[in-house]
């Protein structure tokens, strides 16, 4: 039977005229752990992390903006540079440098950033599937030519106007939609995920939190060259963590490991892009370990 989890309390902080939402784990006297989730995900994404860790650890874990509890984008304008100063904002304002930093996915792209942007921040650095993505994806944005590249995005954008946020007329369709999406969930981790990173609709069905127009990062980001330019600005010790089922490239066979000062890679065999909810203890022991070195 799985521990149970004694939640943490939340709070608000304003970034860029936003009002943002982050969980604090208490612990307040031990050294800062900033928590960052992915992409259409939420805070709450780390409560097993986060209960596993908070004694050592004062953990705070935040909402992205247009994610969780956080305020949407009023123009529905989501950047890398938008989602990192708000990062900023959060340590600065918070007093936590030099933080700790485990980040997944698209939060990984962030904490790479600004770990690069403000390397005396950063005493450790941890990010699961997150420093870019596939060198494909890149090349075939960098061979496009602006027009083209603008009116694509501006027609994504488009559509996604008139993309209604998808309804489950119950909590249970939702909690299987969350295991569609990474079969390696158990269905306690599915419920636990899916009840709070969904609200109600005042008709009684249920949609996810997090706005659609997160699905869409700027018209154009790096190039393969700037993010291994970046790489090579972080001077924290790095763990970098790879799932074998995934559909990102592994840094090891990109090349993009070779740019990073100082920094170790592990791939997890039977793990998908969630590995930290894949193998969990495993995932812990990793940590705890880099956490110690």
């Amino acid at each position: 039977m799985a521990e149970e989890l004694y939640g943490p309390t939340s709070h608000i902080y304003i970034s860029q005229r936003l009002r943002m939402h982050y969980v604090d784990w208490g612990n307040r006297d031990a050294e800062p752990l900033l928590l960052i989730h992915g992409a259409q995900d939420h805070c709450r994404n780390w409560d097993w992390v986060a209960h596993s860790l908070r004694k050592d650890w004062h953990i705070i874990a935040p909402d992205l903006r247009g994610h969780g509890d956080s305020a949407w984008s009023p123009d529905g304008h989501y950047s890398s540079d938008a989602y990192l100063s708000d990062i900023a904002q959060l340590v600065v304002q918070k007093n936590l440098k030099p933080v700790t930093i485990i980040a997944h996915s698209m939060g990984g792209q962030i904490a790479v950033r600004f770990a690069a942007t403000y390397p005396d921040y950063v005493k450790k650095l941890v990010v699961i599937e997150g420093i870019g993505l596939n060198t494909e994806t890149i090349k075939e944005q960098s061979e496009r030519s602006y027009t083209e590249s603008m009116r694509e995005w501006i027609q994504f954008r488009r559509e996604l106007s008139s993309r209604m946020p998808k309804r489950y007329p119950n909590l249970e369709e939702a909690y299987a939609r969350m295991q569609e999406k990474n079969p390696h969930l158990s269905v306690e981790q599915a419920k636990h995920l899916a009840f709070h990173g969904i609200s109600q609709n005042e008709d009684g069905t249920y949609s996810w939190k997090f706005d659609n127009y997160t699905r869409r990062f700027s018209r154009k980001d790096f190039s393969e060259s700037e993010l291994r330019w970046l790489y090579e600005q972080i001077e924290c010790p790095t763990l970098i963590l790879w799932g074998d089922d995934t559909f990102l490239e592994n840094p090891a066979d990109n090349g993009r490991i070779e740019h990073f000062k100082n920094a170790k890679l592990l791939t997890y065999e039977r793990a998908g892009h969630w590995l930290h909810h894949d193998q969990l203890a495993r995932f812990l022991k990793d940590v705890r370990e880099f956490f110690a070195a």
